[in-house]
């Protein structure tokens, strides 16, 4: 919390509230005096600068972002003109603030006190994933289309390929067997990428009931003990007190699992590879219901992270979509089957890669009351 005194923002108990109101905001709010130094830092201001207020004051705002950043130039307008401004979609990503730290900015003049302004910033990379995370489930719906198509114009073809192999393997030699099997072998390989496409097309209503999320993590941990990740540091840091979440368990525990198991893929035999699965309540992200003015609520924070080596920064927008992969031999359907699973649920799935390390966050709505499940009827905890 700020060492400026409550009295800064009125007297006695108005001072207080507007403090208590500043420090409430999800917002970084900053004062910046007429000699530059930073005034006042609510808490959020904290966070992203990943400093104390009473640090902060120490050092003029020029201290903390970059060389040649246009909010210096914002705060020389807003005194010249004593009048706000906005800026969007600036960058103050640097060594101190770290990576992604895109902004839109509101510089204000403070009353009459000449020279000081106050400054927030809106973070504009939630904004952008979620732009992002839409994207990607219009893409898988595009898949959809296609899977379906797939399954009627190239599965039937292939199954007389097939046959017609095994009937030439009956009548060839030891030598031509080989090619017979080579063909099985690839139409089946087909087969089986037509029919994880498939899994796109299918929009049946989803049941769900409301479960706890850490009887799920824990079930893919024992899984992913029990084979792929027999040799890798899983640790859980769970809330709790979380509510449970409306889901259904089966697709869960097959989001969980992919997203673990690609974070053992990354680490591979790293003997210092650690997987972490976290989960957290954070109020504060919204989202539009199309064709409605409802906004769902997605306070269930779900966490998947590793230190197996990070992805490619130009990689990471894309990798929800269909058929992106790093794998030499993946489909690139793994991660776009996790979002479609999630986006039918309420709810989206994110990715964060710096520093070699990478989070994957699930972000879901808590289960309500005497919540409906596909049938009409009501299920509660009782029913988990």
């Amino acid at each position: 919390m700020s060492d400026l005194p409550a009295n800064a923002f009125g007297d006695g108990e108005n001072g207080v509230l507007a403090l208590s109101v500043l420090n409430a905001m999800q917002n970084p709010v900053i004062l910046v005096n007429e000699k530059g130094f930073i005034a006042f830092a609510n808490w959020q201001a904290e966070a992203f600068f990943g400093a104390s207020a009473s640090h902060l004051a120490r050092y003029k705002i020029s201290t903390f972002i970059p060389f040649g950043s246009p909010l210096l130039a914002l705060i020389d307008q807003v005194r010249e003109r004593r009048a706000p401004v906005n800026e969007y979609r600036v960058d103050l990503s640097s060594p101190r603030l770290g990576q992604e730290k895109l902004v839109d900015i509101y510089v204000a003049p403070v009353g009459n006190d000449f020279g000081s302004v106050v400054i927030v910033l809106q973070e504009r990379t939630m904004a952008d994933k979620i732009d992002r995370q839409l994207t990607s489930r219009a893409a898988a719906r595009s898949v959809t289309g296609l899977a379906s198509m797939l399954a009627h114009e190239i599965k039937n073809p292939l199954s007389g390929i097939r046959g017609a192999a095994q009937l030439l393997e009956t009548s060839v030699g030891d030598d031509d067997r080989a090619l017979t099997r080579l063909i099985c072998d690839e139409t089946d390989r087909i087969v089986s990428l037509v029919d994880r496409m498939e899994v796109f097309s299918d929009e049946r209503p989803i049941d769900r009931i409301p479960i706890n999320i850490h009887s799920v993590l824990d079930h893919v941990k024992a899984l992913a003990y029990a084979g792929f990740a027999r040799n890798i540091k899983i640790t859980e840091d769970y809330d709790p007190s979380l509510p449970l979440v409306f889901a259904n368990r089966d697709q869960l525990v097959q989001v969980f699992l992919n997203l673990v198991k690609n974070a053992a893929e990354a680490i591979g035999d790293n003997p210092d590879g650690e997987i972490r699965l976290t989960t957290a309540y954070r109020p504060g992200i919204r989202l539009s219901v199309a064709g409605t003015k409802e906004k769902i609520s997605l306070p269930l924070e779900f966490c998947v992270h590793d230190n197996g080596g990070g992805i490619a920064p130009d990689l990471v927008p894309h990798l929800f979509d269909p058929f992106i992969t790093t794998k030499t031999n993946g489909s690139g359907l793994g991660l776009a089957l996790v979002a479609k699973i999630i986006g039918a649920h309420g709810g989206i799935v994110e990715c964060d890669s710096q520093n070699q390390k990478t989070t994957f966050r699930v972000l879901m709505p808590a289960s309500k009351p005497n919540a409906r499940n596909a049938d009409g009827k009501t299920k509660t905890g009782s029913d988990i």
